[in-house]
């Protein structure tokens, strides 16, 4: 639900203007120039996106680059490009995983304990806890997190990202 786009949703209603903008990168991602793009920019484009979902992080560029070591891996294009391309039901996913992927889409509930975790500066598209609350029939939270924190809670609110790992098991 929400503005998470899995395979299932491809035949769904469009989502509303400014969540389709968000996921801009998603249609470019659908085309060969896109491909390309992402090959040829990946450590710029990587950035770009850290920038857009935490506009208020001011990381540096080695913070950015102990991360960015990542997308040097061989096949990190092909998945991307690939995961992309199946949330909007362009390709298909991998038939082992077609049952699971119906249970999932049902949007069966989550009964163990959660907590559920939002920066109060996130840049990219995510739904109201409101829309996904009911979703947790066990002991739920959600906490807000203050101060500028985007969407990379782990590095930007690692306290606070801790705090709730070792709080759940206290739910």
């Amino acid at each position: 639900s929400g503005y998470l786009i899995g395979s299932q949703e491809a035949n769904r209603a469009p989502l509303p203007p400014k969540a389709e903008l968000a996921w801009w990168y998603q249609f470019y991602f659908a085309t060969e120039r896109g491909h390309a793009g992402y090959e040829a920019n990946r450590h710029d484009f990587n950035k770009l996106i850290w920038r857009l979902a935490s506009p208020k992080w001011n990381f540096d560029d080695a913070t950015f680059d102990r991360s960015a070591e990542s997308f040097k891996n061989p096949d990190h294009v092909a998945v991307v490009i690939h995961n992309y391309r199946w949330r909007l039901g362009l390709v298909k996913g991998e038939p082992q995983y077609d049952e699971l992927e119906a249970r999932l889409a049902k949007g069966p509930t989550i009964s163990v304990p959660t907590i559920t975790m939002e920066g109060d500066a996130n840049g990219a598209p995510h739904p109201e806890p409101a829309a996904y609350a009911k979703k947790f029939t066990g002991k739920y939270q959600h906490r807000n997190v203050d101060g500028g924190i985007g969407h990379n809670l782990p590095q930007e609110a690692p306290k606070a990202f801790a705090d709730a790992i070792v709080d759940v098991a206290r739910l």
